[in-house]
Protein backbone atom coordinates (compact mmCIF):
# COMPACT_ATOMS: atom_id res chain seq x y z
CA UNK A 1 0.00 0.00 0.00
CA UNK A 2 2.91 2.39 0.68
CA UNK A 3 4.21 2.23 -2.88
CA UNK A 4 0.81 3.21 -4.28
CA UNK A 5 0.56 6.06 -1.77
CA UNK A 6 4.01 7.28 -2.79
CA UNK A 7 3.10 7.15 -6.48
CA UNK A 8 -0.09 9.15 -6.01
CA UNK A 9 1.38 11.64 -3.53
CA UNK A 10 4.69 12.32 -5.29
CA UNK A 11 3.31 15.10 -7.55
CA UNK A 12 1.84 16.83 -4.49
CA UNK A 13 5.08 16.45 -2.56
CA UNK A 14 6.97 17.91 -5.51
CA UNK A 15 4.67 20.93 -5.66
CA UNK A 16 5.02 21.49 -1.92
CA UNK A 17 8.81 21.33 -2.25
CA UNK A 18 8.80 23.86 -5.10
CA UNK A 19 6.44 26.12 -3.15
CA UNK A 20 8.72 26.06 -0.10
CA UNK A 21 11.78 26.88 -2.22
CA UNK A 22 10.00 29.80 -3.91
CA UNK A 23 8.93 31.10 -0.50
CA UNK A 24 12.52 30.86 0.80
CA UNK A 25 13.82 32.81 -2.21
CA UNK A 26 11.17 35.50 -1.81
CA UNK A 27 11.87 35.85 1.92
CA UNK A 28 15.60 36.06 1.26
CA UNK A 29 15.15 38.71 -1.42
CA UNK A 30 12.78 40.74 0.74
CA UNK A 31 15.23 40.67 3.64
CA UNK A 32 18.33 41.54 1.60
CA UNK A 33 19.58 45.11 1.98
CA UNK A 34 21.45 44.86 -1.31
CA UNK A 35 18.25 44.20 -3.25
CA UNK A 36 16.55 47.23 -1.71
CA UNK A 37 19.60 49.41 -2.42
CA UNK A 38 19.56 48.25 -6.06
CA UNK A 39 15.89 49.16 -6.31
CA UNK A 40 16.67 52.60 -4.87
CA UNK A 41 19.37 53.12 -7.52
CA UNK A 42 16.98 52.01 -10.28
CA UNK A 43 14.38 54.42 -8.94
CA UNK A 44 16.91 57.26 -8.97
CA UNK A 45 17.81 56.49 -12.59
CA UNK A 46 14.14 56.43 -13.59
CA UNK A 47 13.68 59.84 -12.01
CA UNK A 48 16.80 61.30 -13.64
CA UNK A 49 15.69 59.99 -17.03
CA UNK A 50 12.23 61.57 -16.55
CA UNK A 51 10.51 58.18 -16.61
CA UNK A 52 8.72 59.05 -13.37
CA UNK A 53 7.76 62.36 -11.78
CA UNK A 54 8.92 63.70 -8.42
CA UNK A 55 5.72 62.70 -6.61
CA UNK A 56 6.02 59.08 -7.76
CA UNK A 57 9.74 59.10 -6.95
CA UNK A 58 9.12 60.38 -3.42
CA UNK A 59 6.35 57.88 -2.78
CA UNK A 60 8.34 54.86 -3.97
CA UNK A 61 11.54 56.04 -2.28
CA UNK A 62 9.72 56.34 1.06
CA UNK A 63 8.37 52.79 0.69
CA UNK A 64 11.82 51.41 -0.07
CA UNK A 65 13.47 53.32 2.77
CA UNK A 66 10.86 52.05 5.22
CA UNK A 67 11.45 48.53 3.98
CA UNK A 68 15.22 48.98 4.38
CA UNK A 69 14.74 50.29 7.91
CA UNK A 70 12.54 47.29 8.77
CA UNK A 71 15.23 44.90 7.49
CA UNK A 72 17.90 46.63 9.55
CA UNK A 73 15.78 46.66 12.72
CA UNK A 74 15.02 42.95 12.28
CA UNK A 75 18.74 42.21 12.03
CA UNK A 76 19.44 43.98 15.32
CA UNK A 77 16.50 42.35 17.13
CA UNK A 78 17.52 38.99 18.64
CA UNK A 79 15.21 36.13 17.66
Amino acid sequence: MLIIDDIFLSPLKGLLFIGKKINEIIEQELSDEGTIKERLMELQMQFEMDEIDEVEYDRREEELLQHLEAIRSNKTTPE
